[in-house]
């Protein structure tokens, strides 16, 4: 979600990675001995990232390595060559990397000098961010074996391009970088640094030492690694055993000493990760100095913070949600000063003020709009610059999230979802052919598959409305019509979505036919155990343009709210008792239990919507594996934008709009069963 002064949500991201330098074995053949690195890229948590308004996780398992030996660069510049990975994996819910420094570039001699030099190189992975979902407030999500709970963006698919060694990625208190230049895909990442120093081997000579320690976002701390220089005499391993083992000893010694008793939690942490008696001092002096009061703004002082944070509190929005986009300083203030409640002609002038306005009363309105609007524009020494246009954005987007996720969403949970750049038709394919296993002739010689290909188009258009807050409003001092109108506009950006795509899933009559073998009619097609079992018998036997197996099973049962308590029943219910048949002996135990999982639409029995029906029901294979319907959205974009216009002091009137880039378009028909519960017309 974006407006007009903020960032887009990123299409590309980057990890500051957790690094390890090592010196390459001596292979004894004569060839140079090749530095080699590893890193811990990302370990699975929630990050905050620049250019995205909630905390960003990374689904490990829908990560896609096209090659384990991706290049590595300086700087993400493919002129810039370093080297190149050997192994890319996922492990215990980590990203984990290692390779060779393997280019003979300045580039990489600037990587290795400088880390000798002790320069504190840090790692960043580039990756395309393809599918993204936002997890609502009060919903939780399971992603890379922990729960997690919403407000949450999760990338569910991205694809990993390369890693770089960068000189800076984040500030240390922050795990978020931003894109280079305005109009890019904006990065983000997870901050680490290094710190390299020096060791001495047998000879004299200086090896390099590297320290990789994570310092910001969820990733645990590593422990010190150090790394010598290959000789040609190595050094006694026991005396170096021995030496690190008394190195170990005394440095626990002293993290227990600067501890004492008061302090177990912080003496476990500091062992655990490799701390040293001078940074265990510091924490352990950090947590034991009494915490500061939070500092109250004086009445008379305000800010674009504590103004937004007092329209949100007006609105009703309170509690953890506005202290972490507010923070506790500008909640605090805006609650003592405004007590919850901020009329919209209070708004005007406290911003008119704020911009050098001298008049005490919103008499002369015209002149309020125009300082209020004013912003920056407002050059008079000694004065703050707070524009109203800024504020009434920031604080709609707050609300227009509210109206869109206001609106039933089941469309979500059967579609796939695409990313597109632009507003041109989009192709995908879908191989198929001649890809059965054969074996091997008594040479051992390997027999050519064939490959064909399915079509399956979509395209994104622009959907959008303008309102506004009107000249009415701003006299009758109004404040709900800036919680109210973007409300309205997420509300009608929902709406349409939903009409959009059902429109197009409900226009089924070519899609879910006999010739398909995804049709069900009859009376034995009613939602029950034996309509259910006709339905899923129907999709298991479904088969390629080969006429093999498609080898999926149906994940969901679609269907409208008249069938809503029957579906619950089937997918929950133990046993199912018929007592109205008459028959001596009925199979009371479910089959079907726990199978299907129930989405229910109202759109689906609404009459003004073609296709409509009360009886007609759907069993769907679940949308990562093989989608019946798409929806394609312009970079990625799930939720509506809406922008603010300058007030025209003309016409006493503040104008929003909002719109939304999205396509709707049906795919592959193998993906479902349509059941119509009805005998065939």
């Amino acid at each position: 979600m974006t407006t007009k002064n903020s960032k887009q949500q990123p299409s590309l991201f980057a990890l500051t990675a957790q690094m390890e330098f090592t010196a390459g074995a001596d292979t004894g053949d004569g060839k140079p001995v090749l530095p080699r690195f590893s890193m811990i890229a990302y370990t699975g948590g929630p990050m905050r990232i620049a250019g995205w308004r909630y905390p960003v996780i990374v689904d490990l398992s829908g990560l896609s390595i096209p090659l384990q030996a991706r290049p590595i660069r300086l700087q993400h510049d493919e002129n810039k060559g370093v080297g190149h990975t050997d192994s890319i994996r996922v492990e215990g819910g980590k990203l984990l990397a290692s390779g060779v420094i393997s280019r003979d570039t300045a580039d990489a001699k600037e990587v290795v000098t400088s880390s000798r030099n002790g320069f504190p190189w840090q790692a960043s992975i580039g990756a395309s961010v393809d599918v993204s979902e936002f997890v609502k407030e009060n919903k939780s999500v399971l992603v890379n074996g922990q729960t997690h709970h919403g407000p949450v963006n999760v990338v569910r698919r991205a694809t990993l391009g390369e890693i770089s060694f960068v000189d800076l990625g984040a500030d240390g208190n922050t795990s978020a970088i931003a894109a280079t230049k305005a109009g890019e895909n904006t990065s983000m990442s997870k901050d680490a640094t290094e710190t390299t120093d020096t060791t001495t081997n047998a000879e004299g000579t200086e090896a390099p030492k590297a320290e990789a320690k994570a310092t910001g976002g969820t990733d645990a701390a590593a422990p010190p690694i150090t790394a010598a220089a290959t000789t040609n005499a190595p050094a006694d391993p026991v005396a170096e055993i021995r030496a690190s083992a008394a190195a170990e000893v005394k440095r626990i010694a002293d993290v227990r000493a600067k501890c004492g008793d008061k302090h177990a939690d912080i003496a476990a942490k500091a062992i655990a990760e490799g701390w040293d008696a001078n940074k265990t001092e510091l924490e352990v002096l950090r947590a034991s100095r009494p915490e500061a009061p939070a500092v109250h703004s004086p009445d008379n002082a305000t800010s674009t913070a504590i103004l937004e944070a007092a329209c949100l509190m007006s609105g009703g929005i309170a509690g953890n949600s506005l202290l972490d986009s507010h923070g506790k300083q500008a909640v605090e203030a805006a609650s003592k000063k405004y007590k919850g409640s901020l009329g919209l002609q209070e708004l005007l002038l406290e911003a008119a003020w704020a911009n050098g306005y001298t008049g005490r009363t919103f008499r002369d309105s015209r002149a309020v709009l125009r300082y209020a609007f004013a912003g920056s524009s407002i050059q008079a020494q000694g004065y703050s610059t707070i524009s109203i246009g800024g504020i009434l954005s920031n604080v709609a987007n707050k609300f227009l999230l509210e109206g869109f996720f206001s609106v039933e969403r089941s469309w979500r949970e059967i579609c796939a979802i695409r990313n597109v750049t632009d507003f041109k038709t989009v192709t995908s394919y879908r191989l198929i052919g001649d890809d059965m296993y054969e074996e091997l002739t008594p040479a051992g010689e390997l027999k050519h598959g064939t490959l064909g290909e399915e079509e399956f188009t979509n395209k994104a258009e622009t959907y959008g409305k303008i309102l506004a807050i009107t000249r009415k409003d701003i006299i009758n001092d109004d404040l709900g019509a800036i919680t109210t109108v973007p409300r309205k506009l997420g509300r009608g950006s929902g709406l349409k979505i939903n009409d959009v795509f059902w429109t197009v899933f409900m226009n089924n009559g070519t899609f879910f036919t006999a010739g398909n073998r995804n049709l069900s009619e009859g009376v034995d097609s009613a939602l029950s155990i034996d309509g259910l079992t006709k339905a899923e018998t129907m999709f298991m036997d479904q088969v390629d343009s080969d006429g093999k197996p498609i080898g999926l099973v149906p994940q969901i049962m679609l269907v409208p709210t008249s069938l809503s308590a029957m579906a619950t029943n089937l997918h929950q219910s133990q046993e199912l008792r018929d007592n109205t048949t008459g028959r001596a002996s009925y199979p009371t135990n479910n089959p079907h239990r726990n199978k299907f999982r129930p989405v229910v639409s109202r759109y689906l029995s609404n009459a003004k919507y073609q296709g409509n029906s009360s009886k007609a029901w759907y069993l769907l294979a679940d949308s990562m594996d093989l989608a019946v319907v798409e929806v394609a959205f312009l970079n990625g974009q799930e939720a509506p934008t809406i922008e603010t216009a300058d007030a025209d002091f003309n016409t006493l009137g503040v104008q929003m709009r909002g719109f939304h880039d999205f396509g709707v378009a049906k795919q592959d028909s193998r993906g479902g069963v349509k059941s119509t519960g009805v005998a065939a017309a």
